[in-house]
This record gives structure tokens, C-alpha cells and sequence, in this order.
């Protein structure tokens, strides 16, 4: 099986196909590198494409103290695949905690992202709700440690920004469960005590957002009510940044509308091979709102 390896020595399964330009992809909390397929598929036929497990999600290595797992180690293991591969540069698109690590990639690793999506981004960042976010992550890390992540997983699939993947594909819905309770117990409590709960809400990183210049896509579901407020921060702040909302959709957009997603990131990544994507013009942020004043 090919593995890289992260610089304290943690091995982080990948998978790649297809040639080209490379673009891989960072997955969510609830899912792991097989919940890219559908892009897998799709992109592989114009880009090199690469999708890996992340620390604590076999067949990656799963270390046992929470102090391994972090925002920051999140974001540097996405230049350790790459390092890896011997890949320079590539576009950088990835999911909840995947969006999470991919915008911090931009923020530590800027000179080798040809771009970033940073799509279903924002839980637990808006400062009202940072409290009640980390006593939930402390409840689902409990709730994995007893019950077990069959018990767990039977649960949290079916959370409020889920039930519209269910809705739109059962079918589809059934096999991310699935593939969510077969995740390590170990890697998912880590995940969320060491990553989760502890990375710095997106309204303390402004002064990063407005020094990025990558060309950057923020993707979120309509009905993804945690991620729209942080969407619209990050469309504000970022001045290399394009927002999408994709209608009647949930958290995991990439699964519950793929078409859709793949659409709006293709034409994306093509604006910007062809040189073609803008920063804002500051003309466009005004106090006025007619523009007469």
C-alpha cells in the first residue's frame, strides 16, 4: 500500500490517478479518503488526482496521543503527500475539516497551492457559538470512547446538515454510514479533542484571510447553516475569493450533489490554469452602497 510520511514519522495512506496538473482532495471528519470518489473519477481524467486518509483513519496510522493530532499537523500533511509525490504545487480542495486544513495550507504552505477550495468550512466558528461548539466535541469524543463508533455512527450520520444527503440518495447516504462506522474509535476521539475542538475560530484568522492572494473557491450548502455566516467572512476577507451556495443541499455536498460540485469546481480550476482568475477590485468595497458618496 503507498504511504507518506508526515515529519513526526505518522504514515498517511494515499491513493492517485490520472496525469496532469495535481489536485488532491482533504476529507471530512465523517468520511476518509474514499468519500472523494465520485471527484476521484471525474477529475482523474484531466488532472492527477490524489485523495489520502488522514492521521487517525486506517489504513493511515492511527497514533494513540492527542497531542499528534492538530490544526496544524492537518495542514502540513497535506504538503507531506505532496512531498511525497514529488509534486511542487497543486490545487488544494477539501471538506469540513478538510476545508479547515485546506485554508490553512494557504495560510502556512501559500507558495505551493495553485488554488484552494474550501468548501463546507465554518463549524464552530462564529464567536457566540465557540463554547457550545467545543462541549459538543467533548460530548461526541465521550459518546465514541463508550458507545463504540458502530453506536456513535448510527447517530451522528443522521445530524441536521446530513438528513438532506439522505433525502436526496439513500442509497448514497447508506454507504457513507457505513464507511463512518467502520472509522478507528482511537483516530475519530483524537480527531476531535486534538484538532477539532482546539483549532482557532475563523473570525481570529482575518489578518490571514486578507494577506492570501490564492485563488481561492468557498463552496457551501444552503442549508449548511453553520458554514453560511463563516462563508460569507471568508468571501469578505479573502480578496481571491469566489462563493457558491449549492441549493437544497446539506454538509456533504461532494457526495449529495456531486455533479454540481465537480461543475462548479471544474470551472474553477480552469479559470485558473488559464491565468484567468481576478483578485478583487477594491472599487467593489465601499461604505456606500450606491456608490454616490
Amino acid at each position: 500500500m503507498p504511504y507518506a510520511t508526515a515529519d513526526d514519522g505518522v504514515r498517511l495512506y494515499y491513493e492517485e490517478a490520472g496525469s496532469g496538473t495535481p489536485l488532491i482532495f482533504v476529507h471530512e471528519f465523517a468520511g476518509d479518503h474514499r468519500s472523494w470518489e465520485p471527484q476521484m473519477r471525474h477529475f482523474a481524467r484531466r488532472y492527477r488526482a490524489i485523495a489520502y486518509a488522514a492521521r487517525g483513519y486506517p489504513p493511515s496510522d492511527v497514533p494513540e496521543q492527542v497531542a499528534s493530532y492538530s490544526q496544524a499537523r492537518a495542514a502540513d500533511d497535506i504538503a507531506a503527500v505532496l512531498d511525497h509525490l514529488g509534486i511542487a504545487t497543486a490545487h488544494v480542495a477539501g471538506l469540513s475539516m478538510g476545508g479547515f486544513a485546506t485554508l490553512h495550507f494557504g495560510f502556512r504552505h501559500a507558495a505551493r497551492a495553485r488554488s484552494l477550495c474550501v468548501a463546507g468550512c465554518g463549524y464552530g466558528a462564529e464567536p457566540g457559538e465557540r463554547e457550545k461548539f467545543r462541549a459538543e466535541v467533548d460530548a461526541v469524543a465521550e459518546a465514541i470512547a463508550s458507545q463504540g463508533m458502530e453506536k456513535f455512527a448510527a447517530r451522528y450520520a443522521y445530524g441536521p446538515t446530513r438528513v438532506q444527503f439522505e433525502n436526496r440518495d439513500p442509497r448514497g447516504f447508506a454507504e457513507f454510514a457505513r464507511m463512518l462506522a467502520e472509522h478507528s474509535a482511537t483516530g475519530s476521539r483524537n480527531t476531535q479533542l486534538g484538532c477539532q475542538r482546539e483549532r482557532p475560530s475563523l473570525y481570529e484568522l482575518t489578518a490571514e484571510m486578507r494577506a492570501l492572494t490564492v485563488p481561492t473557491l468557498i463552496l457551501t450548502g444552503d442549508e449548511d447553516w453553520p458554514c453560511l455566516q463563516p462563508g460569507l467572512l471568508m468571501k469578505r476577507e479573502i480578496r481571491s475569493a469566489a462563493l457558491a451556495v449549492m441549493p437544497n443541499c446539506g454538509h456533504a455536498i461532494n457526495l449529495e450533489d456531486p455533479a454540481e460540485f465537480n461543475r462548479l469546481l471544474g470551472d474553477f480550476l480552469a479559470s485558473v490554469d488559464a491565468g484567468r482568475w481576478p483578485l478583487r477590485d477594491p472599487r467593489a468595497v465601499t461604505a456606500s452602497i450606491t456608490g454616490m458618496k
